[in-house]
């Protein structure tokens, strides 16, 4: 894949002295929606306004967009306010009349990028624009799948692209609407630095007391960019009411985002550091959630030796996994040490945990 840093340069001149701020409706509902927010937010730091035209939904019988009216909703809002535009894209079509309405930055949804058939037909409806164009994570936690699609997208020579995190589904119940997985688009960034990264903090959340948080995070791992779900009467919008915010919310946090300039060495330095830790943040989060599961593995376990009177300290069972952990962690630069720490205090808390369920 070629590093792609003509987007970049386009994100640096639209942004300014800050990140690329997206914001607006989940959803356009009627044209004084659409305008009323425009105008509320052409003097915040959003410079491109976004709204749902057509809206693919999980289930039928919810409210799936306005269609194409809604394309010359968005005209008359760039028009009156200067803002640029941007949409969502699910096939052929929908590019077509996107492009006739002179939309200016394309989005590529979730459940759209999970289909190599459809991600390869937008594709080749976009072949050779300039326009950019913006490819969200799949459904599904799959890094190669969502590099397949871009890839699609450099294949049809689309020039300027960049993607958009904004988290996966999964059925475990957590804090998330969509668990970020942070470590997913880190290796991303990791691998493809020239490639934009903007977070979509509203899909993630799913509520708006925490969008906040996770845009810092974004920054502080170095985002180029927010699209923020935003709309004057949040509580009453027709999709997604839970995970939009204010205008004047979405000012006052981008004026107590913390952001990062690279101004020296020290300044650098201080970025680089930044970044590294919250990275270690990210994982440790992740370590606590995979030990929490863990646990809960125990809890079956005590319940299942508990209804077979079965003794909880299984010898055998415990020196294979530990001869195992030992040979993996020196796979992983672990030392012998460090995996008989580790593990030998993951064992003990699995003990209590059996025999908490077997003594109640």
């Amino acid at each position: 894949m070629k590093n792609n840093k003509q987007l970049r340069h386009w994100l640096d001149a639209m942004a300014l002295n800050h990140p690329l701020v997206i914001a607006g409706p989940c959803s356009a509902e009627t044209e004084d929606q659409v305008l009323k927010i425009a105008h509320q937010l052409k003097d915040t730091d959003a410079t491109v306004l976004r709204a749902g035209i057509w809206k693919p939904r999980t289930r039928p019988g919810n409210f799936e967009g306005v269609g194409a009216l809604g394309l010359k909703w968005l005209q008359r809002a760039k028009e009156e306010t200067g803002m640029l535009t941007t949409t969502e894209v699910a096939n052929a079509n929908h590019v077509d009349l996107a492009m006739k309405h002179d939309i200016d930055i394309l989005w590529i949804g979730a459940r759209t990028t999970v289909s190599p058939f459809i991600v390869q037909e937008i594709a080749d409806a976009l072949r050779g624009t300039d326009k950019p164009v913006l490819v969200k994570n799949p459904v599904n936690p799959d890094l190669a799948l969502w590099l397949g699609a871009v890839e699609r997208f450099y294949h049809a020579d689309v020039k300027n692209l960049g993607v958009i995190h904004r988290g996966f589904s999964t059925y475990e119940k957590t804090r998330y609407r969509n668990n970020p997985e942070w470590q997913i688009p880190i290796d991303l960034q990791n691998k493809f630095p020239d490639l934009p990264l903007i977070l979509d903090p509203s899909h993630i959340a799913g509520r708006r007391d925490i969008i906040f948080d996770l845009c810092q995070t974004a920054l502080d791992l170095n985002y180029d960019g927010l699209m923020v779900e935003t709309h004057f009467d949040p509580d009453n919008a027709w999709s997604d009411a839970k995970q939009q915010i204010k205008p004047e919310t979405l000012d006052q946090m981008t004026v107590d985002l913390r952001i990062r300039k690279e101004e020296g060495d020290a300044v650098e330095f201080k970025n680089k550091l930044a970044t590294a830790r919250t990275k270690i943040d990210v994982v440790d989060h992740q370590l606590l959630e995979i030990l929490g599961k863990r646990m809960r593995i125990s809890d079956e376990i005590g319940s299942l030796k508990k209804k077979n009177n079965v003794a909880i300290l299984q010898t055998k069972r415990w020196n294979e996994i530990l001869g195992k952990m030992i040979l993996q962690g020196e796979e992983q630069n672990l030392s012998e040490e460090f995996i008989l720490k580790i593990f030998k205090a993951i064992h003990q808390e699995s003990i209590n945990h059996q025999k908490q369920v077997i003594n109640t």
